[in-house]
C-alpha cells in the first residue's frame, strides 16, 4: 500500500511554487442581446475556457447566467449549491419552489435562495432574471449541499430604491465611495453579507458624478441595472499618486449587461450622462468577508 501511495506523490521547490501560475479572471462583458431573443432557456455566462475549470464557471467560485422566459411560459432550475441570487432585468412573473411556495416578482426585485431541490420560474410577459450561484466553489471541492445555511428572503425594487434614497443626501455630502445599500440576511447579520458565501451591493451612480478606486480580492459580476450613454466603469491594476488609475480598461454600462471585475483591480465608475444609474454587483466577498481575506482599500 505504501508503494502505491507514493506513487501519488510530487513536490516543488518553495520559491518557485509559492505563485502558481493559474489563469488570471479575464474583464469580460456579456450583452444584453444574449437574452433579448429566442426561446425560453439559461444562458450561462461562462468562462471555464479561460479560467480552465472543466465544469461552468464565470469566476473560479461563481457562475452567473441569464434567464429568458417567453411570454406565458417557465423553466426549471435546479443546481448543487449553497447561496442562489436572483435579478429580475425585466419582464414580471413569480417562482414556484417544490414544496409548492410562490414568489411574486417584477422588474427591479431581487430574491434569494439556500440549496434546494429545485425551483420553477413563470413568465406572465417576456421577461429575464439575472441568475448568480456558488455551484463551481462546490465543484472544485467536490461536495454537495446537505441543509440550508439562510432563508429565503425577497428585495422589492421599491425597498432597494426607498433605501437608497434615504441615505443619498448624506452619501454625496461626505463624498463616500459608494452611495449604495449592501443587502443582507439574519443569518448572515456578523458579516454583512446577502448570504454565507455571497455579497451584493445595490448601488445609485448620480448624474453626472464619478465614485472614486477601490479595489477587493474578490470578484465582481456587476450588472448594470439601468444607464444612459458615457456611464462605465474604469478597470486597472495600479493607480498613481492623486488615486487615479493607470492604463485602465473601459466597462460600458448597458441595461441589463454584465461585466466582470478581477480580484484586485482597482476600478471606479463614472457617469457622464443627465441620467441617474445603478448597478447590482455579486461577489463571493461572503466567502472572503468570513476567511478574513476580502482586503477592501480605497483610494483618498
Amino acid at each position: 500500500m505504501n508503494e502505491e501511495w507514493a506513487q501519488e506523490v510530487v513536490s516543488w521547490e518553495y520559491s518557485s511554487a509559492a505563485t502558481p501560475d493559474l489563469k488570471e479572471v479575464p474583464i469580460q462583458p456579456f450583452p444584453a442581446s444574449l437574452h433579448e431573443h429566442g426561446e425560453t432557456r439559461v444562458i450561462a455566462l461562462d468562462l471555464s475556457k479561460a479560467l480552465e475549470t472543466p465544469y461552468l464557471a464565470t469566476t473560479p467560485n461563481l457562475l452567473a447566467n441569464y434567464i429568458r422566459i417567453n411570454p406565458g411560459e417557465s423553466i426549471h432550475t435546479h443546481v448543487a449549491a449553497t447561496s442562489e441570487i436572483y435579478f429580475v432585468m425585466r419582464g414580471s412573473g413569480f417562482t414556484e419552489t417544490e414544496s409548492g411556495k410562490r414568489i411574486k416578482w417584477q422588474e427591479g426585485d431581487s430574491f434569494t435562495l439556500p440549496c434546494n431541490d429545485g425551483v420553477t420560474h413563470h413568465a406572465s410577459e417576456d421577461s429575464a432574471l439575472y441568475w448568480t450561484h456558488d455551484g463551481p466553489l462546490l465543484e472544485h471541492m467536490g461536495v454537495v449541499p446537505s441543509k440550508p445555511m439562510f432563508k429565503p428572503a425577497f428585495y422589492s425594487q421599491k425597498y432597494m430604491l426607498d433605501k437608497v434614497e434615504s441615505i443619498r443626501e448624506v452619501a454625496m455630502k461626505e463624498n463616500r465611495n459608494r452611495v449604495g445599500i449592501i443587502l443582507g440576511n439574519h443569518a448572515s447579520a456578523k458579516s454583512k453579507t446577502v448570504t454565507h458565501t455571497m455579497w451584493t451591493l445595490f448601488n445609485l451612480l448620480p448624474k453626472q458624478q464619478m465614485q472614486k478606486p477601490h479595489r477587493h480580492q474578490s470578484v465582481a459580476l456587476d450588472l448594470a441595472v439601468s444607464a444612459a450613454e458615457n456611464t462605465y466603469t474604469l478597470i486597472g491594476k495600479k493607480v498613481d499618486s492623486d488615486g487615479n488609475i493607470i492604463d485602465p480598461v473601459k466597462a460600458m454600462w448597458e441595461k441589463n449587461t454584465v461585466f466582470v471585475t478581477p480580484p484586485g483591480w482597482w476600478h471606479s465608475h463614472h457617469n457622464e450622462s443627465d441620467t441617474d444609474a445603478y448597478v447590482f454587483p455579486v461577489q463571493d466577498a461572503g466567502l472572503h468577508t468570513y476567511m478574513r481575506t476580502l482586503d477592501i482599500q480605497f483610494v483618498h
